[in-house]
């Protein structure tokens, strides 16, 4: 079995306590993930790097559903920094919690744990920006991630999202983004 195939047993296995929170959209948000995942193994081949992405993504976003907000880096990256902790990994916490607090950094992250932070932010944004920017990546890899793992409205759940941030703070349409 690959990293990448460890990647999403442990991706489903760490969904299933929030299925209910997420709903509709849990489909959606676990072939997101699962896309993360196979754009990040196409740059980073050390293990221990794609186990800590693994458990990242199933939290990178997740604090839109758990807490109901777009600004949700600091309750996703609790949810990580608390699942690593219960995994008996306290080693890491700061590459994890790094992969959730920085994915939405607009500029190439240049801080602590680099290596295994910056491949995850590019993954992540290539995804969101439907490989339209491929932030460095094989459009062939992104392309095999989109067949593999459908959409199934993730796109349009985020535009609907924001919509409604939108009208309810236009001062503060996109929290979660970083410089």
């Amino acid at each position: 079995m690959t990293p990448f195939d460890l990647a999403l047993i442990t991706l489903d296995d760490g969904l299933k306590p929030f299925a209910e929170q997420l709903g509709r959209d849990h489909i959606a948000y676990r072939n997101h993930c699962a896309r993360v995942l196979h754009a990040y193994a196409s740059m980073v081949k050390d293990e221990t790097a794609m186990r800590q992405a693994a458990v990242a993504t199933i939290y990178h976003d997740l604090g839109i559903w758990t807490d109901g907000t777009l600004d949700y880096l600091e309750p996703s990256a609790e949810l990580a920094r608390q699942a690593v902790l219960d995994m008996g990994e306290s080693a890491w916490v700061d590459p994890v919690t790094a992969m959730v607090r920085w994915h939405h950094k607009l500029r190439a992250y240049r801080g602590a744990h680099a290596a295994a932070v910056e491949p995850y932010r590019r993954a992540d944004s290539a995804d969101v920006m439907l490989g339209l920017i491929r932030y460095g990546i094989d459009a062939d890899v992104l392309r095999a991630g989109r067949l593999r793992f459908a959409n199934a409205g993730f796109h349009k759940r985020l535009l609907q999202l924001g919509g409604q941030r939108f009208l309810r703070r236009p001062w503060s349409p996109l929290p979660m983004f970083r410089w």
